[in-house]
């Protein structure tokens, strides 16, 4: 989605750098491939290789992409133009939604979740954070790191068109396990963290669902950012970029076959699906993936 252009941001809101820790990632980001820190229980090292280039990483430092953000961030004309500011806005636009939706539908208050922007390398309090782990959410310290590198990871080895909404769609999946956090079940993931039908991938495919959300009622803020209404080809964009980066998808082309068993995400299918689930919704009763009887029918709640 395009933002207003005389939206107003925030740029205080991102931030870059992570302390250390031990605390592990829990939800990672688009797919198997984006968690190194739990790689070997998505596909393996040789999986994350076959889709990265290389075990090799560069670890020369973090560049710090918020930089001058204050300076070039200020209104929404900039983030329709630089990815960094696109997340700045972003973020502001989750934190307006759920700030409001979550207290109504659930009883439970929205606490912000930290975002640090980087590019390289960087310490996180769940280990070492790349282009290569791509985005992902740490419980530890309640923060979504985010390789503004990876959009481009996402053109040249997904095949989606990372852009506009397709990129808003990363971050609000990301603050979706923000919000798993804050009702107390994205810890399901790590209870049952393999498998077609475990809690892995019902916390992913819900974690879509809630950024489906996110787009069904955005444009409908009252607060400082506002966006335009979504266009099909921005919507299109969103639905490649979740396919793109389903389990079947991202082990056949590692492996040359999807083992279902081995399953965290879901499939392209299923990641479509409850993401268009949330925006045609935009009802968290209609994200309960962990009652969903049926992964590829998203209506089959019991």
């Amino acid at each position: 989605m395009s933002f207003n252009d005389n939206s107003q941001l925030n740029s205080g809101r991102v931030s870059s750098g992570g302390g250390g820790g031990r605390g592990i990632a829990v939800g990672g980001g688009l797919g198997g491939v984006v968690l190194l820190l739990i790689a070997g229980l998505f596909f393996g090292q040789d999986g994350i290789d076959a889709l990265t280039g290389g075990g090799t990483q560069d670890t020369a430092g973090t560049e710090q992409v918020d930089s001058g953000l204050a300076d070039r961030c200020r209104t929404g004309a900039d983030a329709n133009t630089d990815t960094s500011c696109r997340m700045v806005a972003t973020v502001q636009s989750l934190d307006q939604f759920w700030g409001d939706y979550l207290p109504r539908a659930t009883g439970k208050q929205y606490t912000e979740p930290g975002v640090v922007l980087f590019t390289g390398t960087d310490s996180t309090s769940c280990g070492q954070a790349s282009s290569a782990t791509g985005p992902f959410y740490c419980p530890s310290d309640s923060t979504v790191y985010l390789d503004t590198g990876f959009f481009e990871e996402m053109r040249t080895q997904f095949g989606a068109d990372a852009d506009a909404l397709a990129q808003e769609y990363v971050m609000a999946h990301e603050v979706g396990h923000h919000i798993q956090d804050l009702q107390g079940t994205l810890g399901r993931a790590q209870q049952d963290p393999n498998g077609a039908n475990s809690g892995a991938v019902r916390t992913e495919l819900q974690a879509d669902c809630y950024a489906g959300m996110w787009a069904h009622h955005a444009t409908e803020s009252g607060g400082a950012v506002q966006l335009q209404p979504i266009t099909r080809a921005q919507l299109s964009d969103a639905i490649e970029a979740a396919g793109a980066i389903g389990d079947d998808r991202i082990q056949e082309a590692a492996r040359g076959r999807a083992n279902p068993e081995s399953f965290t995400h879901g499939t392209s299918a299923q990641r479509q699906a409850w993401f268009l689930t949330g925006y045609q919704t935009g009802d968290l009763a209609a994200c309960n993936t962990f009652s969903a009887r049926n992964l590829n029918h998203p209506d089959a709640l019991s």
